[in-house]
């Protein structure tokens, strides 16, 4: 028996802008969406202005519940209204958080999360900035569903993405061009998944590799590495952790790179305290500075 859209109660957990795809793919293919749970609002820029998640904003926008718990596994009354919202089944697209077990036993038909990797390659936290820094050429995008170990339940889809033929300059737009296709994936595999046309196939564990969170000193770049192990780690770690060097005992952020004919190219680059400006400018204002200067430790 068919389940029409609207008669599929969605609850969806996600936090940055590029889960917004999903989730405004659910909301046009008609799902009803009971619910969107999502990182509590936090101090964001110099001026550290409290603001709301983009999923949030999103949400609001659309007339959808939003809640921010702080601690799933200790705030009862969150989980009591979420008991309560009884729904079907859950999407979980970057929301940030470990789900503790009660929360995956309380809908129908479990949770799915969208995983930016080929899984069982790359599960954990940082699946798109480990793929740059290893110089993969190729990543992928896996639906799959949750159970009490991070991202090692049961793929219902998935596919390849190639990262050599698509440009970009740091894993914030790689990520969200691979939530994109996420998107469209979860469009697809969701009503087969739900009609019982999907049959979930469990990952390999032995074939499994794990990811990490980066540090601040993840970002540190050691200039006798070669070029294109320093441009992927450029794109890999900005914006966020960043990558960086020091001059005359100043931090020096290296914001954007290029790479071309086996030359590393810096394109924007930020001295501590000032501004982020393009290289040329930088060196307008630095004309002493000379990049075999920067200390590699």
């Amino acid at each position: 028996m068919k389940i029409e859209n609207s008669k599929l109660k969605i609850a969806f957990f996600g936090t940055p802008d590029f889960a917004i795809p999903a989730l405004n793919s659910l909301v046009n293919f008609g799902y009803n969406i009971v619910a969107v749970v999502t990182q509590p609002e936090k101090p964001v820029g110099r001026a550290r202005v409290i603001t709301p998640s983009p999923v949030k904003k999103f949400a609001l926008g659309k007339n959808i519940e939003v809640f921010e718990p702080h601690n799933l596994k200790q705030d009862e009354e969150f989980f009591k209204k979420f008991s309560h919202l009884k729904p079907d089944i859950c999407v979980v697209a970057a929301y940030g958080k470990i789900l503790p077990k009660r929360y995956l036993e309380v809908p129908k038909h479990g949770f799915i999360n969208i995983h930016p990797s080929f899984l069982p390659k790359y599960r954990g936290p940082s699946p798109i900035q480990t793929a740059i820094l290893n110089g993969e050429d190729q990543t992928g995008i896996s639906i799959m569903l949750m159970d009490e170990e991070v991202d090692r339940g049961p793929i219902l889809a998935s596919r390849e993405f190639s990262i050599l033929n698509f440009q970009f300059s740091n894993h914030d737009e790689l990520a969200k061009e691979l939530f994109k296709l996420g998107a469209e994936l979860l469009i697809e595999t969701l009503p087969k998944y739900i009609n019982g046309e999907i049959k979930p196939v469990p990952q390999n564990h032995s074939q499994a590799t794990f990811t990490k969170m980066f540090t601040r000193e993840d970002g540190r770049i050691n200039w006798s590495d070669p070029p294109e192990k320093i441009y992927n780690q450029i794109r890999a770690l900005n914006p966020e952790p960043g990558t960086w060097s020091v001059w005359k005992d100043k931090i020096i952020n290296i914001k954007k790179a290029d790479f071309a004919d086996g030359k590393l190219q810096i394109q924007i680059i930020q001295m501590e305290g000032k501004k982020e400006t393009p290289f040329k400018e930088f060196l307008n204002g630095y004309p002493n500075f000379d990049i075999s200067q920067l200390k590699s430790r």
